[in-house]
């Protein structure tokens, strides 16, 4: 296996886990506070949809480059 291939995978792996984190966080309903500043759960839906498409994006292209 090629260090392109498993860098993609890695990174792939790891977006995975902060979507399963922001995933558990819309769930829980955990209240994040940064400062006095409470975290909008609207941004962890953002996350959500990012982190789950890099990661797809990244499997995507670490199977392809198996060819």
């Amino acid at each position: 296996m090629r260090s392109e291939t498993v860098g993609l995978r890695i990174a792939g792996s790891i977006f995975g886990a902060v979507t399963i984190l922001h995933l558990l966080r819309i769930i829980t309903v955990i209240p994040v506070l940064i400062g006095e500043f409470l975290l909008p759960l609207w941004l962890n839906w953002m996350g959500l949809f990012a982190t789950a498409f890099l990661c797809i994006w990244l499997w995507i292209l670490s199977l392809r480059r198996r060819d």
